[in-house]
């Protein structure tokens, strides 16, 4: 499997775990339990095949400076390069996602502040804003998630969302604009005159508006976003994954890649085929032996 990159790729082998196992998961951190290592922009945990990858700057509502950009971009690369691993979840700690971009360090230190104009060669401010993951990645959404926070909201397959809270274009009150794939993403998930709407004004969306637009996919009570997103994590982690990311693959390819119609069934086709031998076979003979009958999943 083609490791995270800022172009498209092909997707790789499955790897079927469980959430049974628990223990960290940090390059940065040479793998020492995260939670112990005090002043860690970026924490995370490994539960089986699904990994968490929380912001951990509560004092400023986790918005990202250059350092937590740059290890939220090196722990969703990882998660994408390593085989046993199949879903991530990205949340923030301390009751927000992110308040987006560090407002006080853009002000104190433009001229330290390095931007790669080329969107194939490096990463954008935000750290993984550019990425393209082979893999399903789930934010898990408390508090504030707005400017570049709702930007990274958006780099997610699927998003739970607290019922408190608030999501919005808010950098549009500073002049601070969307290049970390806010205008990319966003019309693409709900339409352009909707996503209009929060670009030009800036207004506050909550959970149930996010919902009825297709900006939220699941909406749970306060305090239960990461228990629901790490369980539907559990859920997608438990599929075969080499045909789970043939079609998360042309999902995608089709949304932003295909330039025709015909060009988006060939891919679908050329990346459907390959799954037939190695899982869809054997998952026929398990439901002729009566597996998922009745349209179970258990």
């Amino acid at each position: 499997m083609f490791g995270a990159s800022f172009r498209c790729k092909t997707f790789g082998q499955a790897i079927k775990t469980s959430l049974l196992s628990v223990k960290s998961y940090s390059t940065a951190a040479g793998g020492e339990d995260s939670e112990t290592v005090a002043g860690q922009s970026v924490v995370t945990e490994r539960r089986g095949a699904v990994v968490s990858v929380a912001i951990n700057r509560p004092e400023v509502r986790n918005a990202v400076n250059q350092e937590t950009a740059r290890r939220l971009l090196e722990e969703l690369e990882a998660f994408d390069r390593d085989p046993e691993l199949n879903v991530a979840v990205l949340h923030g700690k301390g009751g927000n996602f992110c308040a987006g971009y560090d407002l006080k360090e853009l002000a104190n230190h433009t001229a330290s502040l390095k931007l790669e104009q080329d969107v194939t060669k490096g990463p954008g401010p935000m750290g993984p804003s550019r990425l393209q993951l082979s893999k399903p990645l789930i934010a898990a959404v408390s508090g504030f998630a707005v400017a570049g926070g709702l930007e990274l909201a958006l780099l997610a397959d699927l998003r739970v969302v607290e019922e408190s809270a608030v999501m919005g274009v808010f950098c549009r009150r500073f002049g601070v604009p969307l290049i970390d794939g806010g205008t990319v993403r966003l019309p693409r998930l709900i339409g352009l005159s909707r996503a209009l709407d929060l670009i030009l004004t800036g207004r506050p969306i909550g959970a149930q508006e996010a919902l009825a637009y297709g900006l939220a996919n699941r909406v749970v009570p306060d305090g239960q976003a990461l228990q629901a997103a790490l369980q539907l994590a559990e859920q997608i982690s438990c599929f075969p994954q080499q045909c789970l990311r043939a079609d998360r693959s042309s999902a995608v390819f089709s949304c932003y890649d295909a330039p025709s119609f015909t060009q988006a069934m060939q891919y679908e086709m050329d990346h459907g085929i390959p799954v037939v031998q190695s899982e869809a076979v054997s998952g026929a003979a398990r439901f002729t032996t009566g597996t998922g009958r009745g349209g179970k999943f258990s």
